[in-house]
């Protein structure tokens, strides 16, 4: 299984969200799971990265060449791939991923998980997603969802298409669990 996780790159952040990217990162590689992730060498993915490595398992970043060349990526990855943008980075990491997992981030973040809720909404990606909510991160995001619903933007099933967990137990809990789906989500997507 290939786990893709989306993560800020942001350093200046709560120590406990390093602290959960990192015994997250040792669980998955501690089960033999591999890793792909955005590549970066700072913030969550660095603390990420690093735990996979230390604990021998396998992950490959995919960042596109302009970071590259900025010097944000990670040095001593499994394998990093360089791609020509943001947009071919993500297709990249989902057409490798069994599984998206969000860590808390920012915009970046954000937009990678909501691409993959709407992927899996029109039945493009059937992988599980999880949100890892650390400290209660997402909180905001999923009250805002919740009134996307309300106001019937999003239908009240394609909560389905998510999970949302507490700790990287409960993120490998939820992987053991969960096959690539088999619903058909597009057949609901239009309100």
């Amino acid at each position: 299984m290939t786990v893709c996780i989306f993560a800020a790159s942001s350093s200046r952040i709560d120590s406990e969200y390093g602290v959960v990217a990192a015994r997250l990162g040792a669980m998955l590689a501690g089960e033999g799971i591999d890793v792909v992730f955005g590549g970066g060498g700072i913030g969550l993915m660095r603390k990420l990265a690093d735990a996979v490595l230390e604990n021998g398992g396998s992950i490959k970043g995919v960042i596109p060449s302009f970071m590259k060349e900025e010097g944000w990526g990670h040095e001593g990855l499994t394998e990093m791939i360089v791609t020509a943008d943001m947009s071919e980075r993500k297709n990249i990491m989902f057409s490798m991923s069994d599984a998206v997992v969000a860590l808390p981030g920012g915009v970046g973040t954000l937009e990678e998980l909501t691409e993959a809720i709407t992927l899996k909404q029109l039945s493009l990606f059937d992988g599980p997603i999880l949100i890892l909510n650390t400290l209660g991160y997402y909180n905001a995001l999923l009250e805002f969802i919740d009134h996307m619903i309300t106001s019937n933007f999003m239908r009240f099933e394609h909560k389905g298409i998510w999970e949302v967990v507490e700790t990287p137990e409960e993120v490998l809990s939820a992987l053991k669990r969960k096959e690539r789906g088999s619903e058909e989500w597009r057949k609901i997507a239009k309100i």
